[in-house]
């Protein structure tokens, strides 16, 4: 038999010229292709009536031009084996070897077996920020692993790394291939807004057409088989909303509501007694909820905000309370957050709001709103007090949030010191009675509060120093004001 040709493919051109001041790729891409002598292939080339030694040759790109900048959003799209990925290294190859900074999505070093809170940002207070920024805004969600992240969660986190790279080029091939198509529009969307946020090019390749309108891009780049391929410019192209939110409504909710969604709070173990509720619907699924509550007898920023101290009375007339806010995992990043507080506030039935929150230091949704951030404090001075008498006789403060360590701490102790426990707590200012019990009632008498600290069990005591540790947390006060009305 003759010595026949065994190559399954050879690249026979592989040509780019890259103008980095006019922005300007020109691509040349050819292959060619042998078969491989089986008996198979042997069967194939004589029942058919093949060439089975002949080479085919096919053109990908033939002096295709692309004008790109450093500050374009690129959309490359196409059927699977047309060329996308071929075309997006030619052009990673290109800016590299012109010296420009390039962050690879396929080549982040990520470890999968840290709490992602380790992984980014510099600082604590940096990562936080930074998380936030991208949707894993969730306190629970900070100190989980890469590996225990869902495939959303994953690619969230992915986009987190590529801001935290300071890369001037993002590129990703197989952009959001493996995930449902509400959440790919939700990533696109974002990722799309951060990187005009911070002056950044994306290169995005992916066989969907259906990210267009959530991404915005200011290039897009069809590539069909063969060499046929289509650049359309849209230079003015942005997306200010997700495609996802117009289908979503603000009304008014139940309880039930922030039930179904609570076990994506961090605080998920009770509610203040609610005065309004109201939910994010798009259709029938729930996307979030916000909880408004009756004032607290003392919160600090009150009396900066006014210059004065408020009756329990006076408050409940003049004050609602944000107690909580949960929007769904999967629809994060989208500033649904904002548009839940922005349209709800005018609808709390008070003239004034205010919250105190440990997420307002890292993401501004709040001011985004509306609110006015006031002060920032962290605890009050008897709260602050307790903590420390409490590390004082062996409870560790970064672990006083957890009412399994409480408990295994109570249990080592004697009943003396038990007693010395409850008289710490019994020391907290009595504003703080009602949240200390997770009581229903908006206020609580400080005989009821000692009656319940001296009847409460080991395992009672241990959910209450819990809550002291919420309650101990550096929290952000921010207050919302009925136009026309004053104090």
């Amino acid at each position: 038999m003759r010595d026949l040709r065994r190559e399954h493919f050879r690249i026979r051109r592989y040509a780019r010229r890259y103008d980095k001041d006019e922005g300007k790729f020109v691509i040349n891409i050819a292959y060619e292709t042998a078969t491989e002598i089986t008996p198979r292939t042997v069967g194939v080339a004589e029942a058919f009536g093949l060439g089975i030694d002949q080479t085919r040759k096919f053109v990908l790109y033939d002096n295709a031009e692309f004008r790109i900048g450093p500050r374009d959003i690129v959309y490359i799209t196409g059927d699977s084996g047309s060329g996308k990925s071929v075309l997006l290294k030619a052009i990673k190859r290109d800016l590299e070897e012109a010296g420009e900074p390039v962050a690879d999505m396929a080549d982040l070093q990520i470890d999968p077996e840290k709490p992602i809170i380790e992984t980014v940002g510099e600082t604590f207070e940096e990562a936080l920020a930074l998380l936030s920024r991208v949707g894993l805004n969730d306190a629970y969600l900070f100190i989980r692993r890469y590996r225990e992240l869902s495939d959303g969660q994953k690619y969230r986190y992915r986009i987190a790394k590529l801001i935290e790279s300071d890369a001037q080029w993002w590129i990703m091939d197989e952009f959001c291939s493996t995930l449902d198509r509400d959440t790919a529009k939700i990533v696109a969307f974002n990722l799309q807004k951060q990187a005009r946020r911070m002056g950044r090019a994306v290169i995005a390749a992916t066989t969907h057409t259906d990210l267009f309108r959530d991404l915005a891009p200011t290039v897009h780049i069809h590539k069909r088989f063969g060499r046929e391929v289509k650049v359309h410019y849209y230079p003015k192209n942005r997306a200010e909303e997700c495609s996802l939110a117009e289908e979503i409504l603000v009304e008014e909710g139940t309880m039930k509501d922030y039930k179904a969604l609570a076990h994506f709070h961090y605080r998920s173990e009770g509610c203040p007694p609610p005065r309004k509720v109201f939910r994010l619907m798009r259709g029938e699924e729930l996307c979030g909820v916000i909880v408004y509550g009756y004032p607290p007898s003392k919160v600090f920023g009150r009396r900066k905000a006014f210059g004065r101290s408020f009756s329990l009375r006076e408050a409940n007339r003049l004050f609602s309370n944000i107690s909580r806010i949960v929007i769904h995992p999967k629809y994060r990043s989208i500033g649904l957050g904002v548009r839940l507080v922005k349209e709800t506030l005018p609808k709390a039935g008070t003239p004034y709001v205010e919250t105190a929150a440990v997420m307002a230091r890292y993401n501004p949704f709040f001011e985004k709103a509306g609110m006015v951030k006031i002060a920032e404090a962290g605890g009050d001075r008897t709260v602050k007090r307790a903590v420390q008498e409490l590390a004082e006789i062996g409870f560790k403060p970064y672990l006083l949030a957890s009412e399994h360590a409480n408990l295994r701490r109570l249990r080592e102790m004697t009943p003396e010191e038990v007693e010395e426990v409850r008289e710490v707590l019994l020391r907290v200012s009595g504003g703080y009675y009602r949240r200390l019990k997770g009581s229903g009632k908006p206020y609580m008498k400080r005989a009821e509060y000692e009656r319940f600290i001296e009847e409460s069990s080991r395992e009672v005591l241990a959910k209450v120093l819990g809550r002291l540790a919420v309650l101990s947390q550096t929290k952000v006060y921010l207050l919302w004001k009925r136009e026309k009305d004053e104090v």
